[in-house]
């Protein structure tokens, strides 16, 4: 680091200090508002859209926006994994998307954000989709959070998705695999049956359990995480947005969603703790694309959810901090999920866990120090069935030979049920992403240089986490949790 930038650094950094010395020595609130399935175009700041996000659009004029801003991968349970324990979920051994019949879950050997919190006696609640393992060991109060009210996994993991869209209120059939959807509240389960009028309240609970916990706590330090439900289909959404938007559904869903965000933010500001909490927002992965009308926009962005191409894995970020982060500026340097882990440990002035991470501080980044540049020297791009499918810089993208999901030339589905994916093949293709956003133009005949570069940081990936395809186990994956290593 250039010593002017560990200067201004520095006195950001002590001016955070300053605050919470003169608010009763307490390090920053921390919330993270986490969106399922939200593509890259679906709120305001980053896309035109025929639906409002008014309080999205706030929170980008008074905090900054992140437009290469990456989730570790591009599918559920590997991406929150990634999230809450600052590592690729490759070694934390998260794969997919745990289901019903999973019987197992994020290891208690992990260290999550949640738990270095606890370090520091913060107050700390999940409200929303867990989907870390839905067995006790596995819940949020085995990972640092005194609270947790939500669904243990994805809503589509119930015996009415997708027929719902066709049956007649109160019908009873059943979709073969999937037993009937719980609701949990801490470790029990309150709601055995989850119906879609209960889905249809979900976005109010979570934001009602979230504006009374920061009433509650906001004379001590807390950390809030929100992992919403939606907008992953099916599409629920209450009374009070139906219809709304004008739109369609997923402009209502969106909308309540925007409206979500703003009644959590204005419970900061009534508690007069604004200037102190840092509020991020952000998403799992990019949108679902075969859902067609029920699936948001990746644009410009290439391909979806499922797929390492950026719209799969490159998210909508706001980062809100009244007083810390200079309202209205934009950030194009590539900061991940995975980065939230060390930057909060730094903020609130806890050690790293013992153990090694993946992610870096992004304290530069976030303050908009002039000069401030990515701390990923390479960032490795999705492991799908323990394929190493690509690696990135700041600028630079290689894919290897892999197979991909895509709905160009298909029909797209509507009105909540699927379209088709058809599989295409990539690799080995090389992309400038500074100028070439969309993936649009292979330039691996150009740049041989860039590809060797990369393919010696493949080689460290490979090494410490495998490569299917190249036949490597990985020296550094780590265990997930498993039930029966429980007793439980």
């Amino acid at each position: 680091m250039r010593p002017g930038i560990c200067c201004l650094l520095t006195v950001w950094v002590a001016s955070v200090c300053c605050v919470t010395r003169a608010s009763g020595d307490e390090p920053p609130n921390i919330v993270i508002i986490f969106i399922d399935d939200l593509g890259y175009a679906d709120i305001g700041s980053f896309g035109k859209n025929d639906f409002a996000t008014p309080s999205l659009d706030r929170m980008a004029d008074e905090g900054r926006r992140f437009t290469d801003f990456v989730t570790a991968t591009a599918v559920c349970s590997a991406s929150r994994a990634a999230l809450l324990t600052g590592c690729y979920h490759r070694r934390v051994s998260i794969a997919g998307a745990l289901g019903p019949n999973a019987k197992h879950g994020l290891s208690s050997d992990e260290v999550t954000i949640a738990e270095l919190c606890k370090q520091k006696g913060y107050a700390t609640a999940c409200f929303g989709k867990w989907h870390l393992g839905h067995h006790k060991p596995f819940l949020p109060l085995q990972h640092g959070f005194d609270e947790y009210y939500g669904l243990p996994y994805s809503n589509d993991m119930w015996p009415l998705h997708p027929e719902y869209v066709d049956l007649p209120e109160g019908a009873a059939k059943r979709k073969q695999g999937y037993p009937d959807l719980p609701l949990i509240e801490g470790n029990e389960i309150v709601d055995a049956e989850v119906t879609g009028e209960d889905q249809a309240q979900l976005t109010v609970d979570y934001t009602r359990r979230a504006v009374d916990f920061i009433n509650r706590h906001h004379d001590q330090p807390f950390f809030l995480y929100v992992p919403h439900t939606m907008v992953h289909v099916p599409l629920f959404v209450s009374d009070q947005f139906a219809g709304k938007s004008g739109c369609g559904l997923f402009g209502d869903v969106m909308m309540e969603v925007d409206w979500s965000v703003g009644e959590i933010l204005d419970a900061i500001r009534a508690n007069g703790i604004d200037e102190k909490t840092l509020v991020v927002f952000t998403s799992d992965n990019g949108p679902w694309l075969s859902y067609g009308d029920h699936a948001g926009s990746a644009l410009p962005l290439r391909e979806g959810k499922g797929t390492m191409f950026e719209g799969g894995y490159r998210v909508p970020t706001l980062m809100w901090w009244p007083g810390k982060i200079t309202a209205g500026t934009s950030c194009d340097e590539l900061a991940s999920t995975i980065d939230l882990l060390p930057t909060v440990a730094r903020l609130i002035d806890v050690p790293l866990p013992d153990h090694k991470i993946d992610g870096k501080e992004i304290l530069e980044l976030m303050a908009g120090i002039e000069g401030a540049v990515s701390p990923h020297e390479a960032f490795y791009c999705y492991y799908r069935g323990g394929e190493l499918q690509a690696v990135r810089d700041r600028r630079w993208k290689l894919h290897f030979p892999h197979q991909y999901r895509t709905m160009e030339g298909q029909p797209m589905g509507g009105g909540g049920r699927p379209g088709r994916y058809r599989q295409e093949q990539i690799g080995p293709e090389l992309f400038d992403l500074k100028n070439d956003i969309g993936e649009t133009t292979n330039v691996a005949d150009q740049y041989p240089d860039v590809i060797a570069y990369l393919q010696r940081h493949a080689e460290i990936a490979r090494t410490e986490l495998g490569d299917k395809l190249t036949d490597r186990q990985g020296s550094e994956i780590r265990p997930h949790g498993k039930l029966e290593d429980q007793g439980d």
